[in-house]
Formats: structure tokens, C-alpha cells, sequence
């Protein structure tokens, strides 16, 4: 009989304990600084009702969500009716008797639903954090996956800069404590909104943003093909081009900015929400630049003022965070005017630019401290209670699973990277003692057992 063949789903992984404990140690750096500012923590399910997710995302976005094939398609009275459904499915289109559930695509949108269904019970300014996984049927790629996890940390029912202050000092602060140095990169979709203005009208703004968000991927001449095949004339392509070559320090940018679309009146308002923004800049710490960047267009279209996003300096690797306001996103499930503004940290992203630049620290590592060498039934039984001992005092222990040679269980320590060994024989057992063996440095001790607790205190 043929082997079967075992494989994981392209885009996904299995996570070992060493990688399991780096993850948790970038998830529990940024939960803490989450509730740091004032967040509370916040679950919602895996999966969605479809009507929930589609249309939110852009043309290009809806096409990366994942759909969930309904129950109960194995009827054989539904399958000529089930036959003509696929048919539209497959060409783009969706029907609720195939498919009316999906995975999340991130945690915004599930995030504004629950908002929505319970605005009546919610203090304002609610401020919430979630870390959990989300689904993208995107092309698998070095740091992009098809299952990965986002840290969003979001603020609803206030329309103050403050809380872009607060959520760009959030970066700041977990970037700092993760030993990553950062840009954070800053613009406004209402200086986008007032380029699409000049360029031909409002109408035109989904097109030059998606457009502008694929620039760093392939290059402003095939940005230019594209918002020709989108419908701008050469004029405004031009204009486009201008505004997209502005650069130097962040004050000249914005005295370009203002001198291109400063007359419209959201390019003005843009402006000086970018400027409020850079006068608190101040207080972000040594490792992180607020740095104003024109290309930023964050191609989700529910976005409507300042945007973030997040790049690791000395690495080839994309963002690692980015966010942005969104001042009626619940509107979309009969809220409306409720304001909001959010930010997300791309954890899988950031594990890959840690292990790049060696950033871990050895402390991330720690298991299981102390193996006590399984010798003999009594012996056993006098090292399990003092293990007991040692594991209601925080101290992680193990008692090797069976009596056996002593050089199986150094093995067995070594693979595990298990620092102590605590042997006890017959001649121990009869003592009183134990055999403290540091496997790093070789040396080794002999105890009271009565003493032991106080040796690893």
C-alpha cells in the first residue's frame, strides 16, 4: 500500500515550542502595551456572514477572501439548482445557496459589526484590542501568508487626533521594546481625496489609491499604465507623477503638498492633521521616525483620514504595521457617524524581521529548567514530591518518564536544552540529598533535600 502524501495548505505553518515561545513573546510585548494605554481586550468569531466582509475591501480585496462552501450541498434535491449556483460562483459572483459564510480577511470589519450591534451598551470612546488570526487567499510569499495573525488596537466614538497621537506612540513604544527600529510612515486620504479631486473628480479617488498603493511593488511608469487603463487623461497623470516625486524633510514635503492640492478643502485639512500629528512627534521614542510619505495610500477603501504604516529599517521586508481613521465604518451596518481610527501590528511579519536582525532574547527560550533523573521506583517517588516542590514555586520541572540509563537521560536533557539535572540514587535516597548537575557548565553539588527549594529560589 502507497505512503499517503502529508502536506500543510499552501500559505500556512505549524509553529514549534521555540517558535510558539518567540510569537508569544511579541504578543504579550504588544498586549501589554495595549492595556498600557488604556485598551481592553476584544474576541470575535473565525468565520463571518459573507454580506458582512464583501464590498469592504476594495475590488482587490474581496477577491483574497476566503468563502465557506454552505452545509448540506450533498443534497441530491438541491443539485440541479446547486449545478447553476457554482456556475455563477465561478464567475465572480455570489449566491447564498453555495456559499454565505467566509474567514475574516482582518479584524477592522468584524470589529465595526460587533460595534455596530452593540452601540448601545458601549462606553465612549471605546477603545478595544484583538489578537487573533485572519484568512487571506493571497499568493504565499516571504512574510505574507495565507493564515496569520493581526494585533489591531482601535478607538471608536471620538473624532480627536489625540488618539492618532496615542496609537502612533503605541507603535513607538512596542517597536522599542522589541529592539526594531521603525519608520512610521504617515499621510491623509483627504490629500488623496483632494489629488482625485483635481484630477478629474471624487469618483476618481478608488482608482488613483489602488493604483498608488502598488508603487513601491512596480514602479511609477506601470503606475502610470494603469491610471491611463482606469480612465485619467495625460494631464492628470502628470499631476499625479508630481505629486507622487515630492520628497525631502518632512516640513518641505508638506509645503509641496500644499502648493499642489493646498487649495482644494480636504487637501488643506489633510494637511494640518499631518501637522498636529508631527508636533507631538516629539515624544516618540529614539528607535522610531515619524516620517510623512506621500506614496502611503493603504488601498482599503473604508479609510477616510490619517493613515500609518510601519517599515523595519536594515531589512528587505514589507510593512510590518499600519492603520489609519475610518469615520463611519459602522455605517455600513446602520450606525452611522460613528468615528473611528485603528491600527494593526503584522506579527508574522515582525517574527521574521526579529530572527533576521537577532533580536530575541535568550530569556524567550526558558521551558523546563530542571529534569529529575528517574532511577528506581523510590527514587522516583521522593524526586516527584520534591519536583512538586519546586513547580509551586514557578520553577519548571520534569521527572524523566522511566528508569533508565543515566546516559539516555542527559540525552534526553541536552535535546530539550534543559540546564539542570537533579539525580537521586540509592545512596541519595538513604542521605537525605540530592545531586544538583548544571548541564551548561558541567559542575555539580550535593544538597539536603529540605534545601533544594532554596538553591533555584
Amino acid at each position: 500500500m502507497a505512503k499517503a502524501t502529508v502536506s500543510l495548505p499552501q500559505g500556512t505553518r505549524d509553529f514549534s515550542a521555540e517558535v510558539v515561545r518567540k510569537r508569544n513573546y511579541i504578543f504579550n510585548t504588544i498586549r501589554n502595551v495595549f492595556e498600557l494605554y488604556g485598551f481592553a481586550p476584544l474576541e470575535t468569531p473565525a468565520m463571518e456572514n459573507l454580506d458582512t466582509l464583501m464590498g469592504k475591501y476594495g475590488e482587490e480585496g474581496d477577491k483574497l477572501i476566503f468563502k465557506i462552501l454552505n452545509n448540506g450541498l450533498d443534497n441530491p434535491a438541491k443539485h440541479d439548482q446547486i449545478r447553476t449556483d457554482f456556475e455563477k460562483v465561478l464567475e465572480g459572483k455570489n449566491t447564498k445557496n453555495v456559499t454565505e459564510r467566509a474567514l475574516r480577511y482582518d479584524l477592522t470589519i468584524p470589529f465595526a459589526r460587533y460595534v455596530a450591534m452593540n452601540y448601545g451598551q458601549l462606553t465612549l470612546p471605546f477603545k478595544r484590542y484583538q489578537i487573533q488570526p485572519v484568512w487571506r487567499a493571497d499568493r504565499p510569499q516571504k512574510g505574507r501568508y495565507r493564515e496569520f495573525y493581526q494585533c489591531d488596537a482601535d478607538v471608536v466614538g471620538s473624532t480627536s487626533l489625540l488618539n492618532e497621537v496615542e496609537l502612533s506612540n503605541i507603535y513607538a513604544t512596542v517597536f522599542a521594546t522589541l529592539g526594531i527600529d521603525v519608520e512610521i510612515r504617515i499621510n491623509s486620504r483627504k490629500i488623496l481625496a483632494a489629488l482625485a479631486e483635481i484630477c478629474g473628480g471624487a469618483d476618481k479617488m478608488t482608482d488613483i489609491t489602488i493604483a498608488i498603493d502598488k508603487l513601491n511593488k512596480i514602479g511609477i511608469e506601470k503606475v502610470k499604465e494603469e491610471l491611463a487603463q482606469r480612465g485619467l487623461d495625460e494631464t492628470q497623470i502628470i499631476t499625479i507623477e508630481k505629486y507622487l516625486a515630492i520628497d525631502g524633510s518632512n516640513e518641505e514635503k508638506l509645503a509641496a503638498a500644499t502648493a499642489l492640492i493646498g487649495n482644494a478643502e480636504r487637501g488643506k485639512a489633510g494637511v494640518e492633521e499631518i501637522e498636529y500629528i508631527l508636533n507631538y512627534s516629539q515624544l516618540i521614542t529614539n528607535n522610531s521616525k515619524l516620517i510623512i510619505d506621500f506614496t502611503l495610500a493603504r488601498g482599503l477603501n473604508y479609510y477616510t483620514g490619517l493613515i500609518f504604516e510601519i517599515k523595519a529599517k536594515g531589512v528587505q521586508m514589507g510593512s510590518i504595521g499600519g492603520g489609519g481613521r475610518y469615520d463611519d465604518l459602522t455605517g455600513l451596518f446602520g450606525v452611522p457617524n460613528v468615528p473611528g481610527v485603528g491600527i494593526s501590528f503584522g506579527v508574522d511579519r515582525i517574527y521574521d524581521v526579529m530572527e533576521e536582525l537577532e533580536l530575541f532574547p535568550e530569556t524567550v527560550h526558558k521551558g523546563v529548567k530542571v529534569l529529575f533523573f528517574n532511577l528506581g521506583e523510590q527514587e522516583s517517588k521522593t524526586a516527584f514530591a520534591l519536583m512538586q516542590q519546586l513547580r509551586n514555586n514557578n520553577i519548571g520541572c520534569e521527572l524523566f518518564h522511566e528508569a533508565t540509563k543515566m546516559e539516555k537521560q542527559f540525552k534526553y536533557a541536552d535535546k530539550k536544552q534543559i540546564p539542570f539535572a537533579i539525580i537521586i540514587g540509592s545512596k541519595e535516597l538513604e542521605e537525605g540529598t540530592c545531586v544538583i548537575k548544571n548541564l551548561v557548565s558541567g559542575e555539580q553539588k550535593t544538597v539536603l533535600q529540605t534545601a533544594l527549594l532554596q538553591e533555584f529560589s
